[in-house]
C-alpha cells in the first residue's frame, strides 16, 4: 500500500442498496425500527429510497425490474444480498477516474447521472477483487 496522491478522495458512504424479498416488511423495519423515512419511491423500478441520516438505504424488490437485472437469486444467509455500496467522492472528473482505474487494472462497468443522498450527480461503477460492486459518486449536479 502506498500513500500516493490519488484521483479519488472518499468523503463518506452515500447509499447502500439492499435486495428484498418482502418489501413491506423491510420498509417497516427500516422506518419503524431504525427511524428511517421514505425519501422517494420509483415504482417503475420497484425501488424505495429511505433517508438514513445523511445517507440513503435503497430497497430493491428482487422480483422487480432492478432486482431481476443484476442481482441473481433470492437473498439468503448464504447468498448475496447487498447490490452495491456507494462512496461519495470529493470531485468527479470522469477522464481522471478512468485513467486512474486503467492504471490499476480496474475495469469500469458504467458511468452516468444517478440519484443519491444529496440528489442527482455523476457516478461510476467498478468491482472490487471479490466481485463486489462499488459506486463512486460525485457532488450533486
Amino acid at each position: 500500500m502506498t500513500n500516493e496522491a490519488s484521483a479519488i478522495r472518499l468523503l463518506r458512504i452515500d447509499h447502500v442498496v439492499l435486495r428484498a424479498v418482502d418489501m413491506v416488511r423491510m420498509e417497516r423495519f427500516y422506518c419503524d425500527v431504525l427511524g428511517c423515512s421514505v425519501e422517494r419511491r420509483q415504482d417503475d423500478l420497484d425501488l424505495v429510497q429511505l433517508r438514513a441520516g445523511a445517507a440513503l438505504v435503497d430497497l430493491v424488490d428482487v422480483s422487480g425490474k432492478l432486482g431481476r437485472e443484476d442481482g441473481g437469486g433470492v437473498p439468503r444467509r448464504d447468498a448475496r444480498n447487498v447490490d452495491h455500496v456507494c462512496f461519495r467522492i470529493e470531485s468527479f472528473d470522469l477522464e481522471a477516474l478512468q485513467a486512474h482505474f486503467a492504471a490499476h487494472g480496474v475495469q469500469v462497468r458504467e458511468s452516468g447521472l444517478r440519484f443519491g443522498a444529496e440528489g442527482r450527480g455523476l457516478s461510476i461503477y467498478i468491482e472490487d477483487p471479490e466481485g463486489n460492486v462499488v459506486e463512486l459518486k460525485g457532488p450533486p449536479a
